[in-house]
């Protein structure tokens, strides 16, 4: 008998979690992996040339933290976007919108592509044409043949 009412209490212990009263934990998977695909979206601010994914500067590290806290608050991928770019401006994400201020930016290497091209092609116009190509005189006939120790034609 207190075997059965042992399995009965440990039962009602164990009654069933609804998915709605979960709340994500350091350990969980799911909300790391979001972590992380949020993290190699933003720039890193110290070393621009990492994402905060990548870099150890404490900005990165404390980055990662909001992100982690966010994610554990309930807020979506694009309210934690959105905070992070109020927060540090456009620069924070590697792919930043495409709008006046960062024209240059989006258009910057086209440009830059064009202008080498341009100056390829005016480059190699220059050396496609030839000199004025005139015939020597008899006295330039004379000077390059002692010049180069032969006797002039002639």
């Amino acid at each position: 008998m207190t075997r059965l009412l042992v399995a009965l209490l440990l039962a009602a212990a164990a009654l069933p979690a609804f998915a709605k009263d979960a709340q994500p934990t350091d350990q969980d998977p799911v909300a790391a992996g979001r972590a992380v695909r949020l993290a190699e979206q933003l720039r890193c601010l110290v070393c621009q040339n990492q994402s905060i994914a990548e870099s150890n500067a404490e900005l990165a590290v404390d980055l990662r933290r909001q992100i982690s806290e966010q994610i554990a608050a309930g807020r979506s991928d694009g309210e934690i976007v959105d905070f992070m770019v109020q927060r540090y401006g456009d620069f924070v994400l590697y792919r930043p919108p495409f709008k006046a201020a960062t024209l240059l930016l989006w258009l910057g290497p086209a440009l830059l592509l064009l202008a080498g091209l341009w100056a390829l092609a005016r480059a190699l116009r220059r050396r496609g044409r030839a000199p004025d190509e005139r015939p020597l005189s008899e006295a330039e006939r004379a000077r390059a043949a002692r010049l180069l120790g032969g006797e002039p034609p002639g």
